[in-house]
């Protein structure tokens, strides 16, 4: 077992508080990730672990404490710092004592996978990391196939993004292309459809079609898309809004429409289970099992 690290100046220290930059993450290929759940992740997901960082005092788990012992025999770096240190480094209200530096992965639109069913998420030019994350971990929920962060956006490894994904980066497919023109081509050449949002569309999101695939694209925070994203389009629709607002949340738009589109898919499974039937007979998907028609 290692020395416990209680010095702010040692370098596993300093290399954290590095890794708090967007340059220095992009230098060094790595980024910081806190928590029980968001490590545990990392690991299952089989991301490459530079370090696992543990304060012995705050981890008190069996589970936790059984998996960081596992990776160490594996060959895994642990580096276990005193509790003050820890609560220095990472959240101090309620620390875990679990926290790891992983490895980035890094990809380009040709690294998603456009299955028939497929539905992305395309982000042009968002600025807050946390709605990122929300994002992500939505996408995550509903079985979405991929985060496409498109122009000058916001970094899904920033420290505010991976803790509001809460592990969801680990299993949903994150890439970044530099210009729109990219973004439009690979969505015409796999026939994916671009549907984008705006507030002066004339079509109600909740009357649309969600045939995929399928990429729901939304623009930045404060400005939302410019006119060439939007007129270059598949389709654009709006989230009808009542009341003194004039705009939602990204992330809570992006759940909206990745919740309606998860329905339309269930419920367009859901019709062809039922006229794949013989006459008579009705599907029942809560059982699982064909009811015998009575009428």
């Amino acid at each position: 077992m290692t020395d416990t690290i209680s010095s702010a100046a040692n370098p596993l220290a300093k290399r954290v508080r590095l890794l708090g930059d967007r340059k220095h993450r992009r230098r060094a290929g790595a980024f910081v990730v806190e928590g029980l759940q968001p490590v545990w992740c990392a690991v299952e997901a089989g991301w490459e672990i530079e370090t696992l960082i543990v304060a012995p005092t705050l981890l008190t788990g069996p589970a936790a404490l059984r998996m960081v012992e596992e990776q160490e025999q594996a060959g895994v770096p642990v580096a276990r710092l005193s509790a003050d240190l820890f609560k220095r480094l990472f959240d101090r209200d309620g620390p875990a004592g679990l926290a790891a530096i992983v490895r980035s992965r890094t990809g380009g639109l040709s690294t998603l996978e456009v299955h028939p069913g497929a539905v992305f998420v395309a982000l042009h030019r968002i600025a807050n990391p946390g709605n990122l994350g929300t994002i992500i971990r939505t996408v995550d929920a509903v079985g979405g196939a991929g985060v496409i962060l498109v122009g000058d956006t916001v970094d899904a490894f920033s420290p505010a993004a991976v803790k509001a994904s809460m592990g969801s980066l680990f299993a949903v497919d994150v890439v970044h292309t530099p210009g729109t023109g990219e973004f439009l081509s690979w969505a015409a050449e796999r026939g994916v459809a671009v549907l984008a949002t705006s507030g002066a569309a004339e079509d109600d999101h909740w009357n649309a079609g969600y045939e995929p695939p399928l990429a729901f694209l939304l623009g930045s925070e404060r400005e939302g898309l410019p006119e060439d994203l939007l007129a270059a389009a598949s389709r654009r629709l709006r989230i009808p809004m009542v009341g003194t607002v004039d705009s939602l949340n990204i992330g809570v738009a992006a759940s909206i429409l990745l919740y309606e589109a998860r329905r339309y898919r269930e419920n367009s499974a859901a019709t062809a289970d039922r006229s794949s039937l013989p006459d008579g007979v009705s599907g029942s998907r809560s059982t699982g099992k064909y009811i015998r028609g009575t009428m």
